[in-house]
This record gives structure tokens, C-alpha cells and sequence, in this order.
């Protein structure tokens, strides 16, 4: 195979590839440790972080679905104090771009954790977490409503020089409203999708499957859903997409590039097989080899679409 360059720029943030983990799928990174070297990654997404640690919500919260999965975690996790003492010392060590993916129930919160997360060294942006379905209260507000992202975005904007990705919901009625929202308020890149919202019910018992009944739908049941989103919104904004749901192959993520993705990111694959990312970094590479490419840059946004089909 020759020499295939797969470096991409995203947001001012040097990616020697484009695949990302999504965040929430595989912790903070750490428990991919055994399976490969993490400075392989284009970048590393972890797990959403809060001011003030979370339990999450009560089992049963993980169901398996026909093409997926279904998750109402609500947002579990360590907190900000001890992400910054016990966790980011140890991804140094892996020399891995890490992206922190942030969440709050209000801006303060939000603006509380970009003010302190921007004073460590080796954290290279932040992904904002305006989308999540799985809780009563928290950035799905945001993310559902233009005219409140907006001013949460500019307000982030104003407290860090460091890159912001805002991450969207599907679950709203225009997507592409919400991408040129973000865009206005000052947004160097976006992330679509997250989940979508599902549930699922035990027959026999008449019960539903989650505690919580109604959880976010992953994995390639929604992959049409994101793709149509990432291609809508790829062509409507100047800020680069990075396409996520229902990534599971090379194949997967080849479209979702062609479709005007810049970078892509993997979650449920990662419960199935925790090599799935370096197994699609393999793929891109060899795709590219394949269709005589030198660069993934070419394949970025090279979907052709007749002009019955784009108007």
C-alpha cells in the first residue's frame, strides 16, 4: 500500500486521522488501554464531565435493540475535581488529542467547566453536550431550543480560546437551524448525531426495558438518520461536521466522509469490538489506496448528487 496521508484538520486541531471514539462509549479512554495504543486515535472523546459528580440514573439502563442499542446512563460520571486530579494525568501518558465533553443544567455550569479545564495543558478542545435525551434536566434544553444555544455558545466563546464543538440533537424539528445557531454564536466545529430517542418493552412482563422508560437509540439503526443530517448540514455551514451514528466498519465512515463529514466518531461499536476504531483507520486507508486517493481530503464531501436531488 502506499503512503496514504490521513491527517485532518478540525478546528485548528491537528488530527493524524479522522476517527474519534464518541463520547460516554468507552469511558475516559483508559479501559481501551489494553487493546491499542491511544496516540493512534485522530482524537480521543471522553466521557461527559459535570461540575459536581453524577450517579446517573437507576438501573436497569443499558437494553440491546434490533440494529443498536438503547442507553439511559444520565450522564454518570466523576466530576470535574476529580477528571483533573486522577484521570487527565494518566491520558497525558498516553500523548493522545483529547476532547472533553462537557455538560451542565445551566450556563454558569458550562462556563465553570470550560474556565477550569482551560487551564490544563494537553486538553485540546471541548465537545459541548447540548443534546443528551437520557435526563429530566440538563443541555438538551439548549440544544433544543435556537434561542437558547445560541447565547450558550457565544457565552462559551467569551471564556476560551480553545476550540468548541457543539454536539446536536436529531431531536429537534430543524436540524440545520440548530447547526447555523451554533455556527452564529461562535462554534469552531459540530458534532451530529447523538441519540435518538427510543424505548423498549418486555412483553411478557408488560414492563418497560429501561427504568428510565424512554433512552437514546444508538448504533446502525440510525445511521441513515445521521448521515442525511451530517450531508444537510455539511453543505449549509463553513465550519467543519464531524458524522456520528451507527459507525460500525470503514464502510460506515467512508460514507459518512463522502456525505461532508471532516471527522467521525464510533460509539456503540466499541461494546462489540474494542478494536473497532484502528480496524476503521485500517479501512479508510485501505479505501483510499483502493479508489487511488493520496489524501482522505479528497474524499471529504465528494458525494455526487443530481440536481433534481440537491434542489
Amino acid at each position: 500500500m502506499k503512503k496514504i496521508d490521513t491527517n485532518v484538520s478540525l478546528a485548528g486541531i491537528a488530527l493524524k486521522n479522522p476517527v474519534m471514539t464518541a463520547s460516554g462509549a468507552c469511558g475516559y479512554g483508559l479501559e481501551l488501554v489494553p487493546f491499542f495504543d491511544l496516540s493512534r486515535l485522530g482524537a480521543l472523546v471522553v466521557k461527559g464531565l459535570s461540575v459536581r459528580p453524577r450517579p446517573g440514573n437507576p438501573p436497569p439502563r443499558i437494553v440491546e435493540t434490533c440494529g443498536g442499542m438503547l442507553n439511559a446512563i444520565g450522564l454518570e460520571n466523576i466530576g470535574l475535581e476529580a477528571f483533573v486530579v486522577e484521570t487527565l494525568p494518566r491520558l497525558r501518558e498516553h500523548r493522545a488529542v483529547v476532547l472533553v465533553n462537557i455538560l451542565g443544567e445551566s450556563q454558569e455550569e458550562y462556563g465553570t467547566l470550560v474556565e477550569r479545564l482551560s487551564r490544563e495543558e494537553d486538553i485540546h478542545g471541548f465537545e459541548v453536550n447540548v443534546s443528551c435525551p437520557n435526563v429530566q434536566r440538563g443541555g438538551i434544553t439548549f440544544g433544543s431550543d435556537p434561542d437558547m444555544l445560541e447565547p450558550l455558545v457565544r457565552f462559551l466563546r467569551d471564556k476560551t480560546e480553545r476550540p468548541l464543538i457543539i454536539k446536536l440533537s436529531p431531536n429537534v424539528t430543524d436540524i440545520v437551524d440548530m447547526a447555523r445557531r451554533a455556527e452564529a454564536g461562535g462554534a469552531d466545529a459540530l458534532t451530529l448525531i447523538n441519540t435518538i430517542r427510543g424505548m423498549s418493552v418486555d412483553a411478557e412482563s408488560r414492563r418497560p426495558d429501561l427504568a428510565t422508560v424512554v433512552g437514546g437509540l444508538s448504533g446502525p439503526a440510525i445511521k441513515p438518520v445521521a448521515l442525511r443530517m451530517v450531508w444537510e448540514v455539511a453543505s449549509q455551514v463553513r465550519i467543519p461536521v464531524i458524522g456520528a451514528g451507527g459507525i460500525v466498519s470503514a464502510e460506515d465512515a467512508v460514507e459518512f466522509l463522502i456525505s461532508g463529514a471532516s471527522a467521525l466518531q464510533v460509539g456503540t461499536a466499541n461494546f462489540r469490538n474494542p478494536n473497532a476504531c484502528i480496524e476503521i483507520i485500517e479501512g479508510i486507508e485501505a479505501y483510499l489506496d483502493r479508489h487511488g486517493m493520496n489524501s482522505v481530503g479528497e474524499l471529504i464531501g465528494s458525494l455526487e448528487v443530481a440536481q433534481t436531488a440537491a434542489s
